[in-house]
């Protein structure tokens, strides 16, 4: 239960510090290799990437059992599978930005990795200020958990919308009117001087509205695994996890994306889920005056197995029912049924 009784994290700075410097090796590795050979990824080449940050996801998390023991393990795969879940939603977004600005193939790659750069950045300042939150203010989870429910609710009424148009965010209509800009491509630039100009090319407003818009659903995701730990050393892997295997996911899934009809609202169970869990949680740490005269509220709270259970019950549902839906509507359309009217 989180998280009085739940065992800590008494991390050395030198394990932060390698952990960010592995990534930071990585995501370097993968900007060199990609700025010099931009092409679209095969399959073969994705899956092999994946299969290595799944595996190594899967090894941190039986390496963190072995040394910090079942709560914390558990803790991290049900944070890292939240995220993993939030992320493939983030790909229809993604789709829907590289179709609006004509993204070249073999320059989306490079696009990608660019803005997930950028979301981990920011992201890994979103980590910091709620565990800085969380640390100070326990009456934080009242605002998480109703945020979640909240965001629960939207997210199961735009599941059930068929309107798929990517709507820029504010910031990138101001980015968009205060620099100069070239309507061409030029390969990995962002940036070019043309007559003695310096204009932005269609890939730099790519990145700034890819980075842009994980931010904002970042808004969802952190609050969401911090439902799920207190220790922001786990939430800071299971963020880098999720989004370092994102490119990849990208290439793999493609169409298939198309086909995971119920995703919206299976994530709006899930988020709807973890924010009661907070609000319970919230309810069990209370100290707003105004609430039970400022005494902790006997509620019972959700323990991390039953959340890592529910998390994987309501992912491999959504899956399941929509690959049906699918296959339904297909064979309905080729029978020249309903949908194919």
């Amino acid at each position: 239960m989180l998280p009085a009784a739940t065992p800590s994290l008494d991390l050395d700075p030198w394990v932060w510090w390698v952990t960010i410097g592995i990534a930071v090796a990585v995501l370097v590795f993968d900007v060199i290799w990609i700025a010099r050979n931009p092409h679209r990824p095969s399959n073969k080449e994705t899956g092999i990437a994946l299969t290595i940050y799944i595996g190594a996801a899967i090894l941190f998390g039986l390496g963190m059992w072995y040394f910090a023991g079942g709560q914390l393990a558990g803790e991290f795969f049900a944070g890292w599978l939240t995220e993993y879940s939030l992320s493939v939603d983030n790909l229809f977004i993604f789709l829907l930005i590289m179709a609006k600005f004509a993204v070249p193939e073999k320059l989306q790659q490079f696009a990608l990795m660019i803005g997930i750069i950028i979301a981990i950045v920011l992201r890994g300042l979103f980590i910091w200020l709620g565990a800085a939150a969380i640390n100070n203010f326990s009456w934080v989870f009242y605002i998480f958990g109703a945020f979640l429910i909240y965001t629960a609710i939207k997210l199961a009424r735009e599941g059930e919308s068929d309107d798929e148009e990517y709507e820029e965010n504010r910031f990138m209509k101001a980015v968009e009117r205060f620099f100069p800009a070239t309507q061409a491509y030029h390969g990995t630039k962002m940036f070019i001087i043309e007559n003695g100009k310096r204009l932005a090319t269609p890939l730099f407003f790519v990145i700034v509205a890819l980075g842009t818009t994980d931010l904002l659903f970042a808004l969802d995701s952190i609050p969401a695994i911090y439902g799920l730990t207190r220790e922001p050393y786990i939430v800071l892997v299971a963020n880098l996890f999720a989004l370092m295997g994102l490119r990849q996911l990208y290439f793999l899934l493609g169409g298939l994306l198309t086909k995971l009809v119920y995703l919206s609202l299976g994530l709006a169970v899930l988020l709807a889920f973890i924010g009661v869990k907070l609000l319970l949680h919230a309810l069990h740490e209370n100290e707003l005056p105004f609430i039970n005269g400022g005494e902790h509220v006997l509620v019972p709270e959700i323990p991390i197995w039953m959340s890592l259970g529910a998390i994987v019950v309501i992912l491999g549902t959504t899956t399941v029912a929509s690959l049906w839906k699918t296959r339904k509507d297909e064979r309905e359309r080729i029978a020249g049924g309903p949908t194919g009217s």
